[in-house]
């Protein structure tokens, strides 16, 4: 009977450290991410860019490639530089995905939608918007 429990036990605790490792990944990315919104640093943020990304900012909306939206993102803080950014509600979807919406303020605020989405055994932002409001 103690074997028993012990592997349930065992089989318990392999789920958790299994689940937290996934969250962990989830988080550690909108972690990285927010810092380099909130620093304005594109370079960094596009580290976490998949191959192609849905990209919405004042005056650009399309899909593009990784290189293309950062040099996108670039313009857009080198026109309007942070002074701060927050999430201000984060979620996860039925697929696994996960979204953070942020409000990154430089001379007027934006609402920002950042999308994660997990690719093979990585964690890269799909779609990213910084909307005036």
């Amino acid at each position: 009977m103690k074997k028993q429990n012990i592997k349930v036990l065992l089989f318990f605790l392999s789920l958790f450290v299994f689940s937290s490792y996934t969250v962990v990944g989830q988080n550690s990315i909108i972690g990285s991410v927010s810092s380099a919104i909130k620093t304005g640093n594109s370079k960094d943020l596009a580290k976490y860019f998949y191959s192609s990304v849905d990209l919405t900012v004042p005056g650009n909306e399309g899909t593009f490639s990784k290189s293309q939206a950062e040099q996108i993102v670039k313009d857009f803080f080198t026109k309007n530089p942070p002074k701060s950014f927050v999430i201000n509600h984060d979620g996860t979807s039925g697929d696994g995905s996960q979204f953070s919406i942020g409000t990154y303020t430089s001379s007027v605020s934006y609402r920002t939608y950042i999308l994660v989405k997990k690719f093979s055994d990585t964690y890269c932002i799909q779609q990213l918007q910084f909307e005036q409001q």
